[in-house]
């Protein structure tokens, strides 16, 4: 267990039809499409790993799953902000795959095959609730939350115990074209989520 912590948001967009099952099921009901190819998107606002500062660096995350999300046998590969130092990439690598324990520790359980790391330009920005976010030439994405019946309010998932974030709100991918490590996805219209984050250990 080493000393790291990160708050921000993230966006996420993924190949289900209808809002995510996993979600709800804690990965032991199947996507509406058998699989999960999914992408996303991290804003860290506050952050470190030991002394090493994350604020402000943006993360990509770009996940293939093969079945239910509890067996395992993912692949997933990573971009890191190009803003980022080498110490940086190095501690949000040791995050993401989970093997700095934590929030995201189930990585390195599930995680069958890491793709890798790359260091691109990433965008991440918010203009009237939809959430932009794009890798030059690798991913671009808008994902707007569901509106709910409440004026100015979204449709949101509370105090569950999915491994992301215990509140998700309910969204859906105006664009989502994802090209990388040999794959070339396009999500639009179907789910998404965004949530608040707050992980450490």
């Amino acid at each position: 267990m080493e000393p790291w912590k990160l708050q921000g948001e993230l966006v996420l967009s993924c190949n289900c039809t209808v809002f995510c099952p996993c979600v709800l099921s804690l990965g032991n009901a199947p996507p509406t499409e058998g699989y999960c190819q999914t992408w996303a998107g991290v804003r860290i606002d506050q952050g470190h790993f030991d002394d090493v500062d994350l604020s402000g660096i943006n993360v990509g995350l770009v996940m293939e799953i093969p079945g239910l999300m509890s067996r395992g046998n993912w692949e997933a590969g990573l971009f890191v902000d190009e803003r980022a130092s080498v110490y940086a990439v190095k501690a949000l690598t040791r995050i993401f795959t989970g093997r700095a324990g934590g929030s995201t520790h189930l990585l390195s359980i599930l995680v069958g095959k890491f793709l890798g790391v790359r260091q691109e330009p990433i965008h991440y920005r918010v203009e009237n609730g939809t959430r932009h976010f794009a890798i030059p030439g690798i991913v671009d994405g808008a994902v707007t939350p569901v509106r709910g019946k409440e004026k100015g309010g979204e449709v949101v998932i509370r105090n569950s115990e999915y491994w992301i974030a215990p509140d998700v709100i309910v969204s859906r991918a105006d664009k989502s074209r994802m090209r990388a490590f040999g794959r070339n996805w396009n999500f639009a219209g179907r789910s998404a989520e965004i949530c608040r984050l707050d992980w450490g250990n």
